[in-house]
């Protein structure tokens, strides 16, 4: 039986559910993964890297410390609390910006982002929806839709057996079908969040359509009522604090009627209110329950909604909780489904944040969505009706985004379900989407320097996200190179507007001083003219404090500052905004002349410096490498490409006489033949088979360049290293299984020289095997994705939290991360490639079979 196959496995019904499409992610309730992991840690760590790294294990101790109990913040990386394995979320609710709360893939309401960029992973037991059957005047069924047996609400009838569901995700939408036994009734939920590709108004709203479709197969007339509960917080100690209240709403607007509940959390910092509201339409009746103790039985609403399906609406707002209990509140949509008929009840979840502030409490922000629906904190039920009268217009929209990937037979089932999958990190990797403040130290800096910077920032709003969910860092500019090809291409402008301040950041310096925990030196927290690491840590003051990462003082990385050149260039050549490109080209000129400066010997070839200077930061590179080397030389092509659009003429010849002395170097220096050298270091791993040796050459293709009078490294080159690469890194690894390691030696035996060399990280596996289509190794390309997302998605149960990186036994590192948004990355090489069929006139399928030959699926070859 095959992985997908799997996960289906215990399911025991024959609904498909309504709407439910054949593509995405399934599994069946009661699926229970077999292969548990543990994340990352020092017990992990060989003997010989336990000594070479203790000073800094030293040294974080004693910052971790001072962090934790003196100043009572947060690290920025908590590597003594890793977070666990939970082999249980789903598809996140909300748009981007605005927090998000995720659904478990049964039904729990299990992981919350409200607070910008922090976490906390609490299963608040009471958010369930519950369905109530009657019959002939009679409730003759009723049933919490939830596999648990919580110690609490325990008059309620918990334990609805797994087997009978299944759960579907295609994000934004996500689907769970309950079939009920013996009562001839299937439902399905319908979970539909506003994600929708250049949409800057919708797609920023904080709020989640749950829609029920009913159907009855029995022969009789049934009234079916679902009662949506939730409690007024997020599980956090806050909902404890006293204070908090609930009243019930109704809201008339354009002729569609929405009555809900207002849950109004009344905290010092970041106040919310959530709004569950559902939509009232002939033969739909809607009843709420405003108040009800989670703590206790349940009894009161179990039995009022027993009795005749409806809640007992009382009016007026309940009493503010008091120091140590909390409330909860409950809305119920009911109507009568006919004989062989089918019915639909709408909810929508909204959560109303307006105005955030971070960590340090010094700044104020009003999130993106306030600019059309306000900041004064009451838009909770505005947000409700506008969602439950938009959402079918978005679902239309976001079909027509996905049916030409979904339809397309010569794409594989599992990457169309990665594909859309992956970019549950857009909106739940600690989003924030924020309006600029006048008094912005960023945005004065631009203003000066980036003439074009504040019509974008204010038309558009200021972006970040997370590095990862445990990697809490903003906007961490090593990774997001990775990750921008989401960006730039469904909402470029959000990739425009974080490219902007980048900009502005490299020309902003902090001269305090701190110390960095791997080599324990002292230097200045930012340097002008440099990239930064990131734009700030969410416990204290992102885009007024750069920089967040102390692990390295990144201002001697060999990367960051081309990952930006790079960048400008893709980001131009992909949207054509000319005042872009012109306002970030003198940025671009002065951190290629910091990096020239690591150029030691004038050959054209930047060198590393003995450390970890770069996104590998637990590897180690000296001298030219290849992946610094090529990054270098892509973006050297690149200034002369920006130089010739600009008519540049002095910069056009400085950096094509360094592009030819450098392709020079890097050839004579790293090519052995068959690949690139890891680098010209004196250890013995200088010639071990970097997965990312050809990041470079990537970049160039997804710009249309790295040919004919763009060459940089020979096609034939290039072509050899990436099927060493898929016969040593990925088909040598795992028996092929599950992607391509970081680093391998040239016997077959992984390199265990670091602490990531033997690591897979799914980011780079995704923008490898997007080079590979770029150069017509289609099928390798898709075989060494493929290994990736069958061991997260159906093997390790990490669904909607791709990990950076997992080893091949045991282990995994930093949960939910930014990288493996570079999938879309392979959509764009298969995009070029078929237009570039297209105008060839070459059959895309002839020509992918063509490919195809020889290399069995990771699907097929599980099934032998």
């Amino acid at each position: 039986m095959d992985s997908t196959a799997q996960l289906m496995a215990a399911f025991q019904g024959t609904a498909t559910g309504v709407g439910v499409p054949g593509h995405g992610w399934r599994i069946c309730l009661a699926h229970e993964f077999q292969e548990k992991r543990k994340p990352f840690q020092i017990a992990n760590v060989s003997p010989y890297h336990v000594v070479s790294h203790l000073p800094l294990g030293i040294r974080y101790l004693v910052w971790w410390c001072r962090k934790t109990y003196m100043e009572k913040k947060a690290p920025f990386i908590d590597m003594m609390n890793s977070v666990p394995l939970r082999q249980m979320y789903g598809a996140p609710l909300g748009g981007i910006g605005g927090g998000t709360i995720t659904r478990g893939w049964r039904g729990e309401f299990c992981r919350w982002q409200l607070n910008p960029g922090i976490y906390h992973y609490k299963t608040v037991v009471e958010n369930q929806f519950t369905v109530c059957i009657r019959r002939r005047g009679q409730t003759v069924y009723q049933q919490v839709l939830s596999v648990e047996h919580p110690h609490t609400l325990q008059s309620w009838n918990w334990g609805y057996c797994g087997n009978h569901a299944f759960y579907h995700a295609l994000y934004p939408r996500a689907w769970h079908v309950y079939e009920l036994p013996g009562h001839n009734i299937t439902l399905t939920c319908r979970q539909v969040s506003p994600i929708i590709p250049d949409n800057y108004k919708d797609s920023s709203l904080p709020l989640a359509l749950l829609v029920w479709d009913v159907e009855n197969s029995s022969d009789e007339e049934t009234e079916v009522t679902i009662m949506f509960s939730m409690r007024n917080g997020s599980g956090a100690k806050s909902d404890q604090a006293g204070s908090h209240w609930n009243e019930p709403f109704h809201v008339h607007r354009e002729g569609e009627h929405v009555t809900g509940i207002l849950l109004h959390h009344c905290t010092s910092t970041n106040p919310f209110t959530l709004g569950v509201g559902a939509r009232e339409t002939t033969g739909v009746h809607v009843s709420h329950c405003t108040e009800f103790d989670p703590a206790g039985m349940g009894q009161e609403i179990w039995t009022d909604l027993l009795e005749d399906g409806r809640l007992n609406s009382t009016q007026g707002p309940s009493t503010p909780s008091v120091k140590g209990k909390k409330t909860a509140a409950a809305v119920a949509a009911g109507c009568t489904v006919p004989p062989a008929g089918q019915a639909t009840l709408e909810f929508c979840l909204s959560w109303d944040m307006p105005r955030i502030r971070f960590g340090s409490g010094e700044k104020e922000y009003s999130r993106r969505y306030t600019r059309f629906f306000g900041s004064e904190g009451d838009a909770a039920a505005a947000l409700c009706h506008y969602g439950l009268t938009h959402y079918r217009d978005w679902e239309e929209q976001i079909q027509k985004w996905q049916e030409p990937i979904l339809q397309d037979e010569d794409l594989p089932s599992w990457y169309k379900s990665a594909l859309f999958n992956e970019l549950y990190f857009v909106a739940d990797g600690g989003t924030v989407w924020v309006e600029v403040p006048d008094d912005d130290k960023l945005m004065n800096i631009g203003e000066k320097c980036l003439p074009g910077m504040k019509a974008i920032l204010r038309e558009y709003g200021r972006f970040a996200y997370l590095e990862g969910q445990e990697y809490r860092m903003y906007n961490t500019y090593d990774v997001h190179f990775y990750a921008s090809f989401a960006l730039v291409m469904l909402w470029h402008q959000l990739q425009i507007s974080l490219q902007y301040d980048m900009a502005a950041a490299v020309l902003q310096e902090d001269l305090q001083r701190t110390k960095y925990l791997m080599s324990g030196s002292v230097a200045p927290i930012k340097t002008k003219n440099v990239v930064p690491h990131d734009v700030g840590d969410p416990e204290d003051d992102p885009w007024q404090k750069l920089n967040a990462y102390l692990i390295h003082d990144t201002a001697h990385w060999k990367d960051l500052n081309l990952k930006f050149v790079l960048q400008v260039y893709r980001d131009y050549h992909m949207t054509k905004n000319a005042t872009y490109l012109k306002d970030l080209w003198p940025v671009c000129q002065n951190v290629m002349d910091i990096t020239l400066k690591f150029d030691q010997d004038g050959d054209g070839l930047i060198e590393n410096s003995g450390f970890a200077d770069q996104t590998y930061d637990g590897w180690v590179m000296t001298g030219p490498s290849a992946y610094c080397g090529g990054l270098w030389l892509a973006a050297v092509c690149m200034m002369c490409q920006m130089a010739g659009i600009l008519s540049d003429s002095p910069v056009y010849n400085k950096f094509s006489a360094i592009l030819n002395k450098g392709k020079e170097a890097f050839e004579k220096k790293l090519w052995n033949g068959k690949y690139y050298n890891f680098d010209c270091g004196d250890q013995s791993y200088f010639n071990s088979i970097m997965s990312d040796q050809c990041a470079g050459h990537w970049f160039l293709r997804a710009c249309c360049l790295g040919r004919a009078q763009t060459e940089v490294f020979p096609n034939a080159h290039i072509v050899s290293a990436l099927r060493t690469i898929f016969e040593l890194n990925v088909k040598q690894f795992a028996e092929g299984q599950m992607g391509a390691v970081n680093g391998m030696r040239p016997d077959g035996s992984v390199d265990t020289s670091s602490v990531q060399s033997d690591e897979v990280w799914v980011g780079v596996v995704y923008g490898l095997a997007a080079t590979m289509i770029h150069e017509g190794l289609v099928q390798e390309g898709f075989v060494t994705a493929e290994g990736c997302y069958r061991t997260v998605w159906e093997r390790l149960g990490m669904s909607f939290q791709t990990p950076e990186a997992y080893c091949e036994k045991n282990v995994f590192r930093s949960l939910a991360y930014m990288r493996p948004l570079s999938i879309w990355a392979m959509q764009l090489a298969i995009k070029e490639r078929a237009e570039n069929q297209s105008l060839n006139h070459v059959p895309v399928e002839a020509k992918i079979v063509q490919d195809c030959e020889g290399y069995p699926s990771v699907k097929e070859k599980t099934a032998e």
